[in-house]
């Protein structure tokens, strides 16, 4: 089933240029310094030598983090109230120091801290993003077709760090004669997220390892799933990011020229 698209191709380009704004922004993708796994015990932050994350940049010492059973702890260098950090794998706490932004993830139950440093970037250091051009062709409107029951699916990341999540819907869709459907394994159930993988990737012309697309207007039965938003992982960017890659039943054996290319390699 197929629907014209309701944005003209301007918006589809000021789209293109807000996707890029959202890579550059303080807490985008493209301005990650470092990643480094926490372990039980305390370990002392910051940019001066002897530190045990010694950090590449920002304040000679930032604080410390103490991780246990029961969670972490961040004490700022200054003496400011320590802090309990909420774990969360959907939102990952966050404080800043400086122009540093740092955040405790959680994966499979394992904590790391990522450090993002907020200067702007200069223009010359923003990827050059390409994508195909705008084809309504690419905007469907799916069938969204709940489960018999949740689905646990086991998801193989970017870093071979497996993990389950809970899939409770599909959308299934034809083009050109032939079925096909894609399981959300991510996102929230007014924007699923899909993970999947085309053709074209293995062309190099999008990211080898998986695209990103999250659905629009969703209602009870249908989905819109515009292809032309399908977007490069975080991991194409960075190589301090966990990616999901592909379930099996997301590796499409068609071409899906739209979306965003493969960006240069960072």
């Amino acid at each position: 089933m197929n629907e014209t698209a309701s944005h003209p191709e301007a918006d589809f380009e000021t789209w293109r240029k807000q996707r890029l704004a959202a890579l550059a922004a303080p807490d985008g993708w493209l301005n990650i310094i470092g990643r480094w796994p926490l372990e039980n015990g305390t370990v002392s932050v910051g940019s001066a030598p002897g530190n045990d994350i010694m950090l590449p940049t920002g304040p000679a010492n930032v604080g410390s983090l103490t991780q246990d059973d029961t969670g972490v702890v961040y004490r700022p260098a200054d003496g400011g109230k320590e802090q309990r950090l909420a774990l969360s794998k959907s939102a990952p706490p966050r404080f800043s120091i400086g122009h540093l932004l740092l955040e405790v993830t959680t994966l499979n139950g394992e904590n790391a801290l990522r450090v993002r440093d907020t200067t702007p970037l200069e223009v010359e250091r923003l990827p050059r993003l390409t994508a195909f051009p705008y084809d309504p062709f690419w905007r469907i409107v799916a069938r969204w077709e709940r489960l018999d029951a949740p689905h646990s699916v086991e998801i193989d990341t970017s870093r071979n760090i497996r993990t389950e999540v809970e899939a409770t819907h599909r959308a299934v869709f034809e083009r050109d004669g032939q079925r096909y459907e894609l399981m959300a394994t991510h996102g929230t159930p007014a924007r699923p997220q899909f993970v999947f993988r085309d053709a074209t990737a293995r062309t190099g012309e999008t990211y080898p390892a998986a695209r990103f697309l999250f659905g629009e207007d969703v209602t009870a039965d249908t989905i819109v799933l515009d292809f032309n938003h399908a977007v490069s992982p975080p991991c194409a960017f960075t190589d301090f990011a966990v990616c999901p890659l592909p379930p099996p039943g997301n590796m499409l054996p068609m071409r899906v020229e739209a979306g965003e290319h493969a960006p240069p390699a960072h």
